[in-house]
């Protein structure tokens, strides 16, 4: 039977989770390829270490080169992580006649327009499904499934270390410190996880997603993003009583001549699709045009459910190379790409509802005068919560406002700054109604 031979680059967590789907499920995927896949050497600077995966040592190695030059592997697997040394090996396969994949969502996200054209070049696939949502097909469903749409809103779940922490303290009240040390401890997140709750990893995997949609890498640092760290259990607790629920999410909508791009902090209705998406699950929402609503819902990260998916592209090549194709699509499935480039709406032009969080003195005439300002710069009220409970010597003025725009919103903020009867910065989050409904 033919063969296909496969050279990994990394054995951490997801380079013993690939060997082992390729190795524990090789009777099922022969099955399904026609021919056997046979992992012919894995690199990594530790192979002593054990991974719990059976694998022959004669087919370990500490240098990159021996799978890199090799001129009987087909399929270079790159599970490195980071930038610099993975472009560089990634860039040497391609230019070698080689089949790449890769699970570097920085590398795509930040790189990517350097890399996919030399995969064109060569005529080789570049595949990345384990790049976004690690078990999670969404790669695939848009290069295929809804190939035939025009993809107009795409939200997200995408970091399941900052959606463990926000389920954390949504559920049993933890402060955000808390939450992030018990992250920590379960092996959820790194330390410290500042890409995860810097909604860097989301804008990551959001560049990507957009890339897909529109066939053209789109600027990685013309995204949006902020943080879940000024989150406060006082935040979600006043949401749940708005009838909220609090989520990081990644949000692009196509306006037609650009893009709104964007990870933040959101308020989402109770009843939203998204708003019981708990723990580490990741969960994709995508409208197209024809296809109307679907939601994509797994684990996003972790051994198996990342090996998986870095499996099922060595599978899809793997098919190829039996038929004698050398490549069906170019890296992001688009021969003629939508846009000759992506223009993404700033932030500052963002229309949507917000709510705020004052720290005020308590004594009489403070809501006049906060409301008078917001008047002031186009933004009304749609709903008002005031405790006479005392956080930290101040009383919380809590509001949510119908839709405004941003720019407003930040005049405002400037002019409430000045007030003398505020105590503390504050808290703005921004609410999302639009695009959920799959009923």
């Amino acid at each position: 039977m033919e063969k296909v031979n496969v050279g990994i680059l990394g054995f951490g967590t997801v380079g013993a989770g690939t060997a082992e789907a390729l190795l524990l499920n090789k009777d099922i995927i022969r099955g399904r390829v026609g021919a056997e896949i046979v992992i012919k050497k894995i690199a990594d600077l530790d192979i002593e270490s054990d991974r719990a995966v059976a694998i022959d040592p004669e087919v370990l190695t500490t240098n990159v080169q021996d799978v890199i030059d090799d001129p009987h592997i087909d399929i270079v697997v790159e599970l490195i992580g980071g930038i610099e040394a993975p472009k560089k090996f990634i860039l040497e396969a391609l230019k070698k006649g080689k089949h790449v994949v890769t699970a570097n969502k920085a590398l795509l996200a930040e790189c990517g327009a350097e890399i996919y054209p030399v995969a064109e070049e060569q005529g080789v696939r570049l595949a990345f499904e384990a790049s976004v949502g690690g078990g999670i097909p969404i790669i695939k469903a848009l290069k295929e499934g809804l190939a035939a749409n025009k993809t107009d809103t795409i939200m997200g779940i995408l970091n399941g270390t900052s959606n463990y922490i926000l389920t954390r303290m949504a559920q049993k009240g933890i402060p955000y410190e808390g939450a992030v040390q018990e992250a920590i401890q379960l092996g959820y997140a790194e330390d410290p996880p500042t890409l995860d709750v810097d909604g860097t990893d989301a804008a990551h995997k959001l560049a990507i997603l957009i890339s897909l949609a529109y066939g053209v890498p789109v600027s990685f640092d013309d995204i949006y993003r902020e943080g879940i760290d000024k989150v406060t259990p006082d935040d979600i607790r006043f949401g749940m009583e708005f009838g909220y629920c609090l989520k990081l999410l990644a949000v692009a909508k196509n306006l037609g001549d650009k893009l709104e791009a964007r990870v933040h902090p959101v308020m989402i209705p109770a009843d939203h699709i998204l708003a019981n998406v708990n723990e580490v699950y990741n969960a994709i929402y995508l409208e197209g045009d024809f296809a109307g609503p679907s939601l994509y819902y797994g684990l996003g990260a972790g051994r198996r459910p990342t090996g998986s998916a870095v499996a099922s592209d060595i599978i899809d090549i793997a098919r190829e190379i039996r038929c004698g194709i050398r490549t069906q699509m170019p890296p992001l499935a688009h021969v003629l790409p939508i846009w000759e480039k992506v223009s993404i709406q700033p932030i500052e032009s963002l229309q949507t509802a917000y709510y705020f969080r004052f720290s005020a003195v308590d004594k009489p005439g403070v809501l006049s005068k906060i409301s008078g300002i917001l008047g002031a710069h186009e933004i009304s009220i749609s709903a008002v919560i005031q405790k006479g409970r005392e956080i930290n010597s101040s009383v919380p003025i809590v509001m949510l406002t119908h839709e405004a725009k941003e720019s407003n919103v930040k005049k405002a903020l400037i002019e409430l700054i000045r007030l003398d009867v505020l105590t503390d910065e504050t808290v703005l989050i921004r609410v999302e109604e639009k695009g959920v409904d799959l009923k």
